[in-house]
């Protein structure tokens, strides 16, 4: 913990447990504050979405999400006359050499932010519980934070302050950034349950086609607990006890069988869809659902706000290490487009779910989504059905040298740039700090036996692929562009100037 840290982050949830961990593994001092007392104990959240998946491995901790979880089961509809049907609601398919995960995970978000917490920990960081963040001012070289702790106010002096702290953020607050959006006319409770009765092979679905009466209970995966989703009228009280709660499934099951044992965390909501105006206010920044809050259809929401963190990690680090303070401008021209496209998908997959379909499909998966607008993607040609600048950095296992089996995934991870060349010289890279070169092909370091690398990225012969630290292709450019690539990372990372 250090007293005045390069950046302060205020919320211990997803979106902030991310950005310690981006910070932590490029050494960047910080203090991760979370007003609560303990960890939150909820699966509010429970959906690892693939290309999440992919940046929990650059991270450090895929397999033990896969470990602390699993994969979602059938959805199982129970007829009145007792009988059910089991259908797949959520499209996934096998691994491929370009996508190593194509389905989601479900985990509850307890689990995953403890998996979080225990990786940060790993890394040198921690959370600092009963920590609130009660005010702040900013100006040109920094933010100053005042801080309650259990052992009285702190004020502490930062580069940055980073608001990870939920749909009523007291930074987006503070600054007085407009929050609009739309309440969605649907009200509902979710609870995690000690529950008897139904076999865990399936998300057990009631009267998907009445809205009074429907009621979901879905096995977590990797717990005991069933997740119990059901829609509430807009106005009232709702008993959220064991009693209160047990009732509610006997009545909208028709089943007598079903007994509650414990109640491990309830909550009754109101679903709305908003976006902030802005995520950024000079030093300080927005991210998670502190900028954007969505219904939960989707499992869209703990998703975008990993890679909110993700994205703008590295970029905090970047200029506090030297690069140009304008590629902080960067996150908000990349992310809150995301933002907006996943809130209207989950706003139209909770209006099919009003109807009955809860089909998923290759949209919610997050592998398609990329910045190819972006100020740091250097435009290119067409590359019809090739990798473009702005795209996901796919995976290829190739070959090395010495005929070891080697990832292109493998390359990336880490907190550097990489450099990518198909049958080049590699005599004409750029050297950089920050940068690793490979070389694919004959006379390179890696062989491409099986093509899997040209099946993904397109590249002719003498062609460079830069992809940047947190997966997405920078640029494409021959051999005759390898000076524009060079003055575009210098561009960026402020080397060699």
């Amino acid at each position: 913990m250090s007293t005045n840290p390069e950046v302060v982050i205020c919320g211990a949830g997803a979106a902030g447990l991310a950005l310690a961990i981006e910070l932590a593994r490029r050494g960047v001092g910080f203090r991760l504050l979370e007003q609560r007392q303990q960890p939150f104990h909820g699966s509010r959240g429970k959906g690892i979405q693939p290309r999440s998946q992919e940046i929990f491995e650059d991270m450090g901790m895929v397999d033990r999400l896969f470990a602390a979880g699993g994969p979602y089961p059938v959805s199982r509809l129970h007829r009145d006359d007792g009988g059910h049907v089991d259908s797949a609601v959520i499209a996934g398919g096998a691994a491929t050499p370009a996508e190593p995960y194509r389905g989601p995970l479900m985990v509850p978000q307890f689990r995953t932010e403890q998996v979080m917490r225990e990786r940060l920990a790993e890394l040198g960081g921690q959370v600092e519980f009963g920590h609130a963040l009660s005010g702040f001012e900013h100006d040109a070289e920094g933010v100053t934070a005042r801080i309650a702790t259990p052992g009285g106010e702190q004020t502490v002096r930062s580069g940055y302050l980073v608001g990870t702290d939920g749909g009523r953020s007291f930074v987006r607050q503070a600054l007085g950034i407009d929050f609009p959006g739309k309440t969605l006319g649907m009200r509902a409770v979710v609870a995690d349950l000690e529950l008897t009765g139904l076999p865990r092979d399936a998300w057990h679905n009631f009267h998907e086609d009445d809205m009074a009466r429907r009621i979901s209970l879905c096995p977590l995966m990797g717990t005991g607990l069933f997740q119990l989703q059901a829609p509430i009228p807009l106005e009232g009280e709702v008993d959220l006890s064991i009693e209160g709660l047990g009732m509610m499934v006997r009545e909208r099951t028709g089943r007598e069988d079903l007994v509650i044992h414990d109640v491990r965390w309830a909550s009754a909501y109101g679903m709305s869809a908003r976006l902030a105006d802005r995520y950024r206010d000079g030093r300080v920044f927005l991210a998670g659902d502190a900028a954007h809050t969505h219904p939960p259809t989707g499992g869209q929401g703990l998703n975008t706000s990993v890679q909110d963190a993700y994205n703008l990690g590295w970029k905090l680090a970047a200029v506090l290490r030297g690069a140009p303070a304008s590629l902080l401008d960067s996150y908000e021209q990349e992310r809150r487009p995301i933002a907006a496209g996943m809130l209207g998908l989950a706003t139209k997959l909770l209006d099919n779910a009003k109807r009955g379909d809860n089909r998923r499909g290759r949209e919610v998966q997050q592998l398609d989504l990329g910045y190819p607008d972006s100020p740091l993607s250097l435009p290119s040609a067409p590359r019809r059905g090739a990798v473009m600048p702005g795209d996901r950095a796919p995976d290829a296992p190739m070959r090395g040298a010495g005929g070891q089996a080697r990832r292109l995934f493998d390359l990336l991870r880490g907190t550097h740039w990489t450099l990518l060349g198909h049958q080049v010289d590699r005599e004409i890279a750029p050297a950089r700090a920050g940068l690793q070169v490979h070389v694919i092909g004959n006379g390179g370091e890696l062989h491409d036996a099986d093509k899997h690398f040209a099946t993904a990225y397109g590249l002719l012969e003498g062609q460079w692929c830069l992809v940047r630290p947190d997966g997405y292709v920078a640029a494409i450019v021959g051999p005759d562009r390898i000076d524009a690539l060079t003055r575009h990372f210098d561009a960026v990372m402020a080397q060699g100037a």
